[in-house]
């Protein structure tokens, strides 16, 4: 059986993530104590033609059961359950904006006063224990439908071996929450300042043309690189299920695209690989 566990702030996405994983044959469960998880499990073993893919949903609603959780999963894990967790976040200001959108009170409002600053402040308090159990996505900037692709690309994953993310994106909108680590390439020549360029992207073969001609640039990729083949057995040995590199430009629309494009490319024959570009 395969369970995957939904969680993160209020705002981030998860309706959204729980009914991707919905549409792709879960069994889907809003907000479900921790508690009440291995129950469920345990019915849908013993009813044959259930199905064996069961999504829930778990937030800060039930915060008085989530200190169970990580026993819960190892217990789930001990007896054969495929048992993974995803972690939704935004910046404050993203979730503070489609709350303001949707009109909609904040769930901690009923504990918190003073406004929905402090309302997602004690959320992420609340969940802080669940995110050192999750792979992290980070949905600040990210539509409903681009979520929906992250979701698919995580499912595809196999969960015996660590899997890379390879992440653009532009410093002028904030680094990622969900890096793991960080490389700034905005030192390197920049597409922007040639009009023919700037519409364009780090796919586009004019703009692989203008950066390879600086010897930067694969002088760049190849010292991430050979980091990355430095120390991922550490990782690996820590027992990390994924690790998100990322790599910013100013706008995440040229260098660091091609940069991500590039050592997707030279990691993925070896190893699991995911392309995010936040801000394409």
């Amino acid at each position: 059986m395969q369970l995957i566990l939904v969680s993160g702030l209020s705002g981030s996405g998860k309706s959204v993530a729980l009914k991707a994983l919905e549409d792709s044959g879960y069994f889907a469960v809003d907000n479900l104590p921790a508690t009440l998880i291995p129950a469920l499990v345990a019915s849908h073993q013993s009813q044959p033609g259930s199905g064996e893919k069961i999504a829930i949903s778990i937030d800060a609603r039930t915060s008085d059961t989530l200190a169970e959780l990580p026993h819960i999963i190892e217990e789930l894990q001990e007896s054969g359950v495929d048992c993974r967790v995803i972690f939704l976040e935004a910046n404050d200001a993203a979730l503070a904006r489609r709350f303001s959108e949707t009109r909609r009170p904040h769930p901690m409002a009923d504990k918190v006063t003073g406004g929905i600053g402090l309302c997602i402040a004690e959320e992420r308090r609340v969940l802080a224990d669940v995110v050192e159990l999750a792979h992290r996505m980070d949905t600040s900037d990210v539509s409903p439908n681009t979520l929906r692709g992250w979701i698919k690309d995580w499912l595809k994953l196999d969960r015996s071996r660590i899997a890379l993310a390879f992440q653009s994106f532009g410093f002028k909108h904030g680094i990622p929450i969900d890096a793991d680590l960080v490389f700034d390439a905005r030192f390197l020549p920049n597409p922007f300042y040639d009009p023919k360029l700037r519409p364009l992207t780090g796919k586009d073969a004019a703009v692989k043309e203008f950066l390879e001609a600086d010897l930067n640039v694969p002088r760049l990729i190849d010292d991430i690189a050979s980091f990355l083949l430095r120390w991922l057995p550490f990782y690996v040995r820590d027992n990390r299920a994924a690790l998100t590199i990322a790599i910013g430009c100013t706008g995440g629309q040229h260098r660091s695209v091609y940069i991500v494009e590039e050592l997707a490319a030279r990691f993925g024959s070896e190893q699991q690989v995911i392309i995010r570009h936040r801000d394409l």
